[in-house]
Parts: structure tokens; C-alpha cells; sequence
């Protein structure tokens, strides 16, 4: 854990989410998402209530070439069927080959063997980004066994070394998912205090923050933002988004249909007066 955190009074985080924000939907970035297919349809309007443009195509034939002309690419292991399972490998090809920015979900992995040995392989091909739950990470960095499915049984601070090796030999923005979110690119290091436990009672919810994170950096790649500041932004405002839903609804049902209102609205001045961040590097 870094000894060298500044609050959010020292940084200029929030100010980068907003322009980011802003930049994204001033040019929606067309966001490639081969996802799971029990989240498909949410994950796709989270997308068009921030701005961004989705685009679920995982069709083997396709995926690389739609890939290579997209802005971000998510790849997100919930269902890896055969079908999902070659189409994501040519996605990450498409997506190196023309220097898209893409994201990689480990869901569930540990136990399972399938997607365990797939999420491996592709991590291997050096994805931008990776975001998972500390139990994911943890399996992902060889240092755990996974959670209960889709469900974390680590804490995130438990995870914090494994995050960092996994940035240092993947070359990646690592990004665990919980109560208090942790970024890092293997040097510096966000902590992210905001959100709602609501998130955890929609199928989605932190499948849709993978899209998030990718449609992020589409816009990042087009304006010269780096990537860490990239994922970070998209933590931000997906989770100040979270609150602001939470704080209207009165159950998972409205939550998360608030959730898409509170996407469409937020803000610089959400950001500015949410925000709980602490920064540093380690």
C-alpha cells in the first residue's frame, strides 16, 4: 500500500474527469463491447445514457475488424462460449494491430477452468486495462484461487500487491473493483471512495464500469490522456453517478433505472463536489 497519498484537495483527478466527460460526449467514441450475455443489453445503455456509441459485436469473422476501427474494445469473460471465445481473440488482435485501447474482465475466474486459462492468454497480449473484482485480480496474478463466482470473498486491499505485479507484467492500468476502488499502472496509485452497495444488487453493475472504462479510453487515445488518468475517470464518474442514483431510489428495480438518468446528467460540478480520492505512488 503507498505511504504517499495526497486527498483530493491535491490533485487535479476530478478536473480531468470532467474534461474527459465532456470530450467524450462531445465525440461519442464507438465503444466495441464482446460481453457477457446476461448483461448485454444494460451495459449497452449505460454506454448511450454517458455518451459514448455501443456496439456488441461478437461474431467470429467480424470482431477483428470491427475492433480495428472502434475507439475501445471491452472484453468480459462472464459467458465464454465457443463463439465469445474466438471472437474476443480476434478482437485483441484487431485491437493491437490498429492500437485501439481495450479492456479486460476476468469475471469468475479462479475455480473455472475454461475462462481461467482464456483470461490468462489474453492477458498475455497486454490489454490497456484490467478490471476486475480483488478476487480476480488475485487469480489472475496467480496469488488466489477466485471468489465465489462473480462474487469478490477478498478485500480489495488484499489484492493491492497483485495489482501491482499485474501492471508491471502486463503493461497495464489495473483497476480492482469494491467499497473503495484502487487504480494503478504499477507506479501510481488512485483510491476512489465512491459508490453505492447498490451496484452489487444489479446484473451488471460492474460489468457495465468495464464498458465505462473502455469508452473512457477511446476518448483519452483521441485527445493524448494517459491511461491510468483514463480508467480513473470512468471509476469516478461511474460511481459519483451511483450516489447520486442511489440517494432517488428506492430499491434495485429504480436504482437501476436512476443509475442511466444519473449517467446522462452528471457533471463537472458532481465531480468537483463528490469526489473522494486519494492519490500518490508507491
Amino acid at each position: 500500500m503507498s505511504d504517499r497519498l495526497r486527498p483530493i484537495s491535491d490533485t487535479g483527478l476530478a478536473s480531468e474527469a470532467a474534461t474527459l466527460l465532456e470530450e467524450l460526449r462531445a465525440a461519442p467514441p464507438l465503444t466495441h463491447c464482446i460481453t457477457n450475455t446476461v448483461v448485454t443489453g444494460f451495459t449497452a445503455n449505460v454506454l448511450l445514457a454517458l455518451g459514448a456509441a455501443p456496439a456488441m459485436v461478437d461474431i467470429v469473422g467480424e470482431s477483428e475488424m470491427f475492433a480495428s476501427v472502434a475507439s475501445g474494445v471491452l472484453i468480459n469473460l462472464g459467458t465464454p462460449t465457443p463463439e465469445q471465445r474466438a471472437a474476443s481473440r480476434e478482437a485483441v488482435a484487431g485491437a493491437a494491430a490498429a492500437g485501439t485501447p481495450w479492456v479486460l474482465d476476468p469475471v469468475a475466474i479462479g475455480v473455472l477452468p475454461v475462462r481461467t486459462a482464456l483470461a490468462q492468454e489474453l492477458a498475455a497480449q497486454r490489454p490497456t486495462a484490467i478490471r476486475g473484482n480483488a478476487s480476480e485480480i488475485l487469480a489472475l496474478a496467480g496469488a488466489g484461487t477466485g471468489g465465489r463466482g462473480v462474487d469478490a470473498t477478498d478485500a480489495t486491499d488484499a489484492a493491492v500487491d497483485a495489482a501491482f505485479a499485474l501492471a508491471q507484467r502486463d503493461g497495464s492500468v489495473v483497476a480492482v473493483s469494491g467499497p473503495v476502488d484502487l487504480i494503478t499502472d504499477g507506479d501510481r496509485i488512485i483510491r476512489i471512495a465512491n459508490g453505492d452497495e447498490m451496484l452489487t444488487r444489479v446484473t451488471g453493475g460492474g460489468c457495465a464500469l468495464g464498458a465505462v472504462m473502455a469508452a473512457f479510453l477511446g476518448t483519452a487515445r483521441a485527445t493524448g490522456t494517459d491511461a491510468v488518468t483514463a480508467v480513473a475517470a470512468a471509476s469516478l464518474v461511474y460511481t459519483i453517478a451511483a450516489e447520486r442514483a442511489a440517494s432517488v431510489s428506492t430499491g434495485p428495480g429504480s436504482f437501476a433505472v436512476t443509475l442511466l438518468d444519473a449517467l446522462a446528467v452528471v457533471g463537472p460540478a458532481d465531480l468537483a463536489s463528490a469526489a473522494r480520492i486519494e492519490e500518490g505512488t508507491r
